[in-house]
């Protein structure tokens, strides 16, 4: 397995990339997060150790950068911030696990094979909702086998929806998965964008995928909005 660390620590950094090539496994290991988000978006990586608090740009913007861009690497944050919210803010920007430092080392090792093996079979690069589909490695889309053209922030925003289809994601988080994590602008920009998309995805097509939720944002489902309770605006 090879392992990205992305660690501005040198005591710790020398630690855990000795430890891990004990443990049978390659370590390549970045000191910051410019070095560390180029790294990861080369995809040489199994699994990302990910620290939060580095120098040049902040560990979250990594993740969200590299979620961004389609990298679906599992990372697991590795971050003396453990409180509640700094947990729940890791994982809703996109890493699959996190744990809080100081840490023993046999347990970092559990977490990386645990990742490991959730990804031994190549993750699925393609995503259907009804008859709409997205193909990431393609970067293509269509419904009812017609090829749908959308810009790069439409196919974005896309493939959240469709990687949480039938949940209900609100206007922030829309905005912070396009944008950025810590976004402090106006959400409901993000509307103008959902609607260019809505009518590219359901213009034409039956029944439509994309519905407004008063009150709480959007969501992609198959099902019309009256079976599933969803008011539309």
């Amino acid at each position: 397995m090879q392992v990205l660390l992305i660690e501005d620590d040198g005591a710790l950094g020398k630690a855990i990339q000795q430890g891990v090539r004990e443990a049978g496994m390659d370590c390549q290991w970045r000191r910051n997060g410019v070095d560390g988000l180029e790294a990861a978006l080369a995809q040489q990586a199994d699994v990302v150790v990910l620290d939060l608090l580095l120098p040049d740009l902040p560990g979250l913007e990594v993740l969200s950068r590299m979620r961004r861009e389609g990298v679906r690497t599992p990372v697991l944050v590795l971050s003396a911030l453990g409180s509640v919210d700094d947990r729940v803010t890791g994982l809703e920007t996109g890493a699959d696990d996190y744990l809080i430092k100081p840490f023993a080392f046999a347990e970092l090792l559990a977490r990386l094979q645990a990742l490991s093996r959730r990804t031994t079979e190549a993750p699925s690069q393609e995503y259907c909702v009804g008859a709409l589909s997205l193909d990431l490695s393609l970067r293509r889309v269509t419904r009812e086998s017609k090829e749908i053209d959308l810009t790069p922030t439409e196919f974005s925003l896309l493939e959240y929806l469709m990687r949480h289809a039938g949940q209900v994601l609100s206007r922030r988080m829309l905005c912070e998965h396009l944008w950025d994590a810590d976004w402090e602008g106006v959400t409901n920009v993000v509307d103008v964008h959902v609607s260019r998309l809505r009518g590219k995805i359901d213009r034409g097509f039956s029944p439509p995928l994309l519905h407004t939720v008063r009150g709480r944002g959007y969501v992609l489902r198959a099902s019309n909005d009256a079976e599933a309770g969803y008011p539309e605006i």
